[in-house]
């Protein structure tokens, strides 16, 4: 074992022996491009809107018995960055090449919780995505001996599957059904290779509602009339048939998600351990291929699901507090009777879930910070990031674009074929266009429509560039549509915002305020600039190079 290992482990003493305290399991659902979609949040949010239409029993179940937290926010709205930060308990940006996503690298020097836990004696299991962008072995999580998909890996693509199941003369009920079994199976798998005593800590993470998912599944599926997001929607998304039932089938992915939490659950209750068992539920960002949504730091884009129940967590409250996801690394190890090493940012939740209070719980929980650097390779030809960070508190979201003169969601190529009939078609494929934003209805209805009068200044507005610095008044315009950063009503609002964001990213050690973040603008496959062969992150972490291809 080396020093730094020897070194981790110190900081990451159990902070009561073993003998003196019966640590928890520790169940976490984590889904892909989830948002912050569950009925309940119609309750408690009291606006309605698309959360009306969605049906997620078992979550609101969990989030009924817990803490339900309104202001969850990832701290990247990419899911490799956002993984990177919340394994990693730090700000994305303090992660290397693993805040990106193509062309990612896991530092291993970097302490990951799940394996602190393992090696304070817990016994790791996973099902489907954790963190891998390269080989298995590559992600602090995400090898195969801790993997528990012999059952098979189906659920992923659910839509997919059960279409075609049906397609061979299942019923809807047979088909979904033989899915939901595999999540059990798994599950089951998990817990019977574990060794007697030892507590188990277990990853869920299905990719089904990240898309393709099948159109008219939602109707077809799960019931989920589009009519019924009629003047639902918000602004952003233009509310016309297509997106409607777009927007169907990405809640009936959710409610398939929703339907494994509950298989699990009824597993877990078998065991007779539910009760020792720290059950957390949330995703890594927004809607995929929506305006607004995944790869954008919009509500719609960084907000997120969190429901937190189990042993020590006085439950029945919404909370207030923010919430960045880095948090969850320390909350777990602390779960598991560890003190999370200095070198995490993240804080943990323990102070809010032990409380009795709910509305804003912790005075120092006020505001979140976000932020995004690269998301596709071929975004931009030049290999450039789309580098932002914004900072958000209840009244107010400061959005800081680097370099406004790049298209936020990638180079707008190939729009001049646009009015071509097959181009509809053409752009369902990711990288055909904007590939920032992934490929699906919408978007391809949205490309279309861009010349029209109706439309033309919507899709500016989601696809077209953006000014250095965007502010919004979330009282006045919860939707994030209007920016307020040149309205002389707001300069000290800015002016308060941007210094405390900046002062967060310098104390932070973020690489992207040091010499015109010259580290993130390099080429991934590159290695560092020249001069930067010796530049360390924060915590000591150095600049890995990376060889040239």
């Amino acid at each position: 074992m080396n020093v730094l290992r020897l070194c981790l482990l110190a900081l990451a003493a159990p902070l009561l022996p073993a003998a003196e305290v019966k640590r928890p399991n520790i169940l976490f659902f984590f889904a892909d491009d989830w948002g912050r979609f569950a009925r309940i949040y119609a309750e408690a949010d009291g606006r309605g809107g698309i959360n009306d239409v969605v049906r997620t029993p078992h979550f609101d179940q969990l989030a009924r018995q817990g803490v339900l937290f309104r202001n969850a926010h990832v701290n990247a709205p990419s899911c490799t960055p956002c993984r990177s930060s919340l394994l990693s308990g730090q700000y994305f940006w303090r992660t290397g090449r693993g805040a990106i996503l193509q062309g990612a690298v896991w530092d291993a020097s970097i302490p990951s919780y799940p394996l602190l836990l393992r090696e304070a004696g817990y016994h790791l299991g996973k099902s489907y995505k954790v963190w891998s962008p390269g080989s298995p072995g590559d992600a602090p999580y995400g090898g195969q001996t801790h993997a528990f998909e012999k059952a098979g890996r189906q659920f992923n693509n659910f839509s997919e599957n059960v279409t075609e199941m049906v397609a061979k003369g299942a019923t809807i009920e047979a088909a979904r059904e033989q899915l939901l079994d595999e999540v059990r199976q798994n599950f089951r798998a998990m817990l019977a290779a574990r060794q007697a005593g030892k507590p188990f800590a277990y990853w869920f993470g299905p990719t089904n509602v990240h898309r393709a998912w099948v159109q008219g599944s939602g109707q077809k599926l799960w019931g989920i009339d589009p009519n019924e997001l009629k003047g639902k929607m918000p602004p952003f998304l233009p509310d016309v048939p297509i997106v409607r039932e777009d927007l169907a089938d990405y809640l009936g992915e959710v409610q398939a998600w929703d339907a494994a939490i509950g298989a699990i659950l009824a597993e877990l209750d078998r065991t007779g351990e539910r009760q020792n068992t720290l059950i957390v539920v949330s995703g890594d960002h927004g809607a995929p291929g929506f305006p607004h949504g995944k790869c954008n730091l919009y509500g719609f884009g960084t907000g997120v699901a969190l429901a937190i129940t189990g042993p020590g967590v006085q439950g029945g409250r919404v909370v207030d507090d923010f919430v960045n996801l880095p948090d969850l690394a320390p909350t777990f190890l602390e779960a598991g009777g560890l003190k999370p090493p200095a070198v995490m940012t993240g804080r943990s939740l323990w102070p809010v879930l032990r409380s009795d209070r709910s509305g804003l719980v912790d005075p120092t929980r006020t505001y979140v910070i976000t932020g995004r650097e690269r998301h596709v390779e071929v975004a931009r030809p030049d290999y450039s990031p789309y580098p932002q960070r914004a900072l958000r508190t209840k009244d107010h979201v400061m959005i800081v674009n680097f370099h406004p003169e790049r298209w936020p969601l990638g180079d707008h190529y190939r729009l001049d074929r646009a009015d071509e009939p097959s181009f509809a078609e053409i752009a369902r494929t990711t990288f055909v266009t904007i590939p920032d934003d992934d490929a699906g209805p919408t978007k391809a209805w949205f490309v279309g429509a861009r010349k029209t009068d109706e439309w033309s200044a919507l899709f500016t507005q989601c696809y077209g560039r953006r000014p250095m610095f965007e502010l919004y008044d979330l009282g006045k315009d919860p939707h994030e549509m209007k920016n307020v950063a040149e309205d002389s009503a707001y300069a000290a609002v800015r002016t308060q915002l941007t210094e405390q964001l900046f002062a967060e990213l310098r104390s932070s050690g973020d690489p992207r305020m040091v010499d015109e973040g010259k580290y993130f603008e390099t080429p991934p496959l590159a290695g560092p600039l020249p001069g930067q062969e010796n530049m360390r992150l924060p915590g000591g972490l150095p600049v890995k190079k990376t060889k040239k291809k």
